[in-house]
């Protein structure tokens, strides 16, 4: 996810990795990225598959790619594996302030061109922009290590030196390889020209409600068909796992590492099961359990956001005096419901001028739901001063954003500011979903009961509902794989148990619990030495600990 959706990537202070709900281009004026990881719904959100193969990709060029032996490759596809990357500056030019800031850490930067169509490798090509930072400590060099941060649709290229910080020592002796998956960021480029940038809504109070999501859902899937349907159907994790080989092949390395986040363990997964003798040392941090990767990926979530919610409201609690929302968890939780009670009577507004928006009950859920992803101080403070505003604006009272809010809220609302459609693409292209809206709206009705807040979100409609079928069946864990898995009990993206899950489905992995944290991501992001320092141990020797882990939350 990046963060996106409120969720999705950030390596450093600014971002959250996630399964998300957001993508981007890396470069620019810099703030669109990181503002909309802010805000971006952290599952760096969802999804999953297997080749049900067209009958040129099951026994074509494809399939003998995915070789276990490592070195031997299928017909056509030999140019795509022998290129070697054109390395140089990553700046696009005078506006492009992230790739200046990459050419300033030592980052190099470079395309590798791949197959659209990995069952036709001899025709159209695309680009995988994709970046490095060079091992410094040659003489103990361990090998190179790729990095996905999440979203579906979450560039990399700008994540390798927050990358190397993570690692410390250990990263000196990597060369540290990020890259945008097809048709992200600076790789060849997707947009369906949507006027809003995150499709994950809620269906809101009523049926008239979700009648009018699946009429905007439909006609999303509509407009992006009309405007892409040359390249959607090759958008997909078996596609971006197979571009993840090429750029190994060009790197001229026979086995990579790799670190993921969020829907990055789902990728790393997939690539494991696809190309078995190919990679080394395999972080997944928040992990996906395969088996449960489906258009409506927030499905099964509702329990760990409600609780993340509630420990959210007794902090603010603490703090009435700051943000004036409720003396304790009970009456925090009250203003929120207030809030999006307030908001299905009639559109809320916040915000003036040209950055005022006007926000349903459709809305204002996604806005509760991209908040509590992170348990950390700043961020349940900069969370607390948006329901500040929601509550302001619900008394019908003039409000102000908190600062740096506005860009994320014109992408998610608004579509502006980066392409549309990447996350969607992915995961519509990676398993059929349902496509009668009679049944959402039962499950949505069968949720509301139980989970009032978040049932009419994780289960509403999508895009993938009014998609062409995938090409590919979903990718089933068949084979074993040594990884090392990440996961906080709290997770309210990629929840707990479905790390627990990819545990089981891999027997020679291990896992590293943090107990007691409401979070998204982990490893180098939540400052916690107990993870870390046993992430960067495997990194360096190669060697998974004796047995599973569990860490501790520190409390301040």
């Amino acid at each position: 996810m990046r963060s996106h959706e409120a969720a999705d990537a950030p390596h450093a202070a600014d971002r959250t990795p996630g399964t998300g709900t957001g993508q981007g281009s890396g470069h620019g004026s810099g703030s669109g990225p990181v503002a909309r990881r802010a805000l971006a719904v952290g599952l760096a959100l969802a999804a999953c598959l297997t080749a049900t193969a067209t009958p040129a990709l099951a026994a074509g060029a494809a399939s003998r790619a995915e070789d276990s032996a490592g070195d031997r490759v299928g017909a056509g596809l030999e140019r795509y594996y022998q290129q070697r990357p054109a390395w140089g500056s990553c700046s696009k030019g005078p506006d492009d302030a992230s790739g200046r800031e990459l050419d300033r850490a030592g980052v190099q930067c470079a395309d590798v061109t791949v197959p659209l169509d990995y069952s036709a490798p001899r025709g159209r090509t695309i680009t995988v922009a994709v970046s490095r930072l060079k091992a410094t400590d040659t003489r103990h060099r361990i090998g190179a290590i790729l990095l996905n941060v999440g979203g579906p649709g979450g560039p990399a290229v700008d994540a390798p030196p927050q990358a190397r910080a993570a690692m410390k020592e250990v990263g000196a002796r990597y060369d540290i390889v990020g890259f945008d998956p097809r048709f992200v960021g600076r790789s060849t480029p997707l947009d369906c020209g949507w006027p809003l940038g995150m499709t994950w809504l809620s269906a809101g109070a009523d049926r008239a409600g979700f009648d009018r999501q699946a009429a905007l859902q439909k006609g999303l899937a509509d407009k992006c068909r009309a405007t892409d349907a040359s390249v959607l159907p090759h958008i997909s994790t078996r596609n971006t796992a197979r571009d993840m080989d090429v750029i190994r092949g060009a790197l001229g390395e026979r086995r990579i590492s790799y670190l993921g986040y969020s829907y990055g363990t789902y990728l790393g997964t997939v690539y494991t099961q696809m190309f078995p003798g190919r990679y080394d040392r395999m972080v997944l941090d928040g992990a996906i359990d395969p088996g449960d990767y489906r258009a409506r990926l927030l499905e099964g979530t509702e329990r760990e956001n409600e609780q993340a919610l509630s420990a959210w409201a007794a902090w603010a609690a603490l703090r009435h005096d700051t943000y004036r929302l409720g003396r304790t968890r009970a009456e925090v939780l009250a203003t929120v419901d207030g809030v999006v009670a307030a908001s299905a009577r009639g559109p809320l507004t916040i915000g003036s001028g040209a950055d005022a928006f006007r926000i349903d009950d459709s809305q204002v859920p996604l806005l509760l739901f991209s908040g509590i992803a992170d348990d950390t101080e700043p961020a349940r403070a900069s969370f607390a001063a948006l329901l500040s505003v929601l509550t302001e604006a619900a008394e019908g009272r003039p409000t102000t954003l908190p600062a740096g809010l506005a860009p994320g809220l014109r992408y998610a609302l608004r579509g502006e500011g980066e392409p549309t459609g990447v996350q969607s693409a992915v995961i519509c292209g990676d398993v059929a979903a349902p496509r009668d809206p009679e049944r959402y709206w039962r499950d949505i009705e069968r949720s509301r009961a139980a989970h009032p807040l978040f049932g009419p979100l994780t289960h509403n409609i999508n895009p993938c509902a009014f998609w062409d079928r995938p090409r590919e069946e979903p990718t089933r864990v068949r084979s074993d794989a040594a990884a090392l898995i990440v996961a906080a009990t709290g997770d309210p993206r990629t929840t707990y148990k479905g790390s627990v899950e990819l545990r089981r489905q891999l027997p020679s992995s291990r896992m590293i619990t943090l107990d007691g944290a409401h979070r998204h991501a982990v490893y180098g992001l939540y400052g916690n030495a107990c993870v870390d320092d046993q992430v960067n141990r495997y990194l360096a020797t190669g060697t998974l600990p004796a047995k599973d882990r569990t860490c501790v939350k520190r409390t301040p």
